[in-house]
């Protein structure tokens, strides 16, 4: 866990603000081009096989809900049952031959969590069957999606991976990203918010063969389904031992890799939940890498979380983070060892009030 003292506190709100000031000098210079970039590659994707999309819908320009500002999100998310969800796929795994990889046993009841826990929140999960190749093998698995209520002409689609590695259980990579997903759905029903636009709640199937449930998804999308995407946001990993609090470089100011037109909206929505909150963050790079890569390839606005895995920690980082530097993000990472012991219980809240924000923000927006 992170060291809480006040000296080190103080070493780290000194350098969040460094670091803050530094990256709001970096995006200005590059905004205008950043953003400018991103709409021709928006239109290029689009142009003859999605027709002009609606204008992108704007976070905070609608009416927001009672205690759904940042502050207030990440109170009600110190103490939710995130952990309680890692300890239910935690005995998945130790009853499935120690992972929850698609196509096993371990995948199918780790599902049927998922579904109970959906059921008993109000909403009426789906199953959406998929083949896929591996190994020269064809195997069928499944996502789930639950929608809320909400205008399905603005739709926001929040999801993350729900499959392991055969390796491990992936408790951090992703039962963390799959929980925080959980626990914002769960936690819209009980605060009852009512959405203007639609969110469509989604844990995929296969991401750690080659984002194949992901993909199966925005596949089977029609022209108008992919218009009517307002946004995607991501959790790939959010509960890093030695980790980070990050997200994608929407923008590109940062890495040099833009989302399409509105992704970087999505950043400084993650972005502002964590300067209000005066805790430390920063971007990483948005190459691809996980179950937003499919959705960037048709042109949907996208962002996500990331907390880290095989990198090392800087001496910046250990500063404003506290934790080890010189040591991996997570040094389980894809091995047998990513258990409920490989969890960061503080960053998982911190992460997971993340994602409740963005996604409220967008759940309530408004066409602009």
């Amino acid at each position: 866990m992170p060291d809480t003292s006040d000296v080190a506190r103080n070493m780290r709100l000194k350098a969040f603000k460094d670091w803050n000031a530094a990256q709001a000098h970096r995006r200005h210079r590059a905004r205008v081009a950043a953003a400018a970039a991103a709409v021709v590659v928006l239109f290029g994707l689009l142009a003859g096989c999605t027709g002009d999309r609606p204008d992108f819908i704007t976070p905070g320009a609608g009416p927001v809900p009672e205690g759904t500002d940042a502050r207030t999100v990440l109170e009600a998310f110190r103490g939710r049952g995130m952990m309680n969800h890692l300890k239910a796929l935690q005995r998945v795994a130790d009853e499935n031959g120690g992972n929850r990889a698609s196509g096993t046993s371990g995948y199918e009841n780790s599902a049927r969590y998922i579904e109970e826990q959906l059921r008993a929140a109000g909403y009426s999960p789906v199953r959406q069957t998929f083949s896929y190749q591996r190994d020269d093998e064809t195997l069928e698995s499944f996502n789930i999606l639950a929608d809320t209520e909400g205008s399905a002409d603005y739709t926001i689609v929040v999801g993350g991976h729900l499959d392991s590695v055969r390796r491990g259980p992936g408790i951090n990579d992703n039962g963390s990203g799959v929980a925080a997903v959980l626990e914002t759905a769960r936690w819209m029903k009980e605060s009852g918010i009512k959405p203007a636009n639609r969110v469509r709640f989604a844990f995929w199937a296969a991401e750690e063969n080659d984002f194949d449930g992901s993909r199966h998804y925005v596949q089977e999308l029609s022209k108008t389904e992919i218009r009517r995407t307002a946004a995607y946001l991501n959790v790939d990993m959010a509960a890093s031992p030695n980790g980070v609090r990050s997200f994608h470089d929407g923008d590109g100011s940062d890495f040099g890799d833009a989302g399409p037109g509105g992704s970087e909206e999505i950043e400084d929505v993650f972005s502002r939940y964590f300067r209000e909150n005066s805790l430390p963050a920063e971007s990483t790079v948005f190459d691809g890498g996980s179950d937003y890569g499919p959705f960037v390839k048709v042109g949907i606005p996208s962002g996500g979380l990331f907390s880290g895995d095989v990198e090392r920690k800087t001496n910046a980082q250990a500063q404003a983070y506290g934790g080890e530097a010189g040591e991996d993000l997570d040094s389980c990472y894809h091995k047998a060892c990513d258990t409920i012991k490989n969890i960061n219980p503080e960053l998982l809240e911190d992460m997971s009030g993340a994602l409740a924000f963005a996604t409220v923000s967008f759940a309530m927006a408004q066409q602009g």
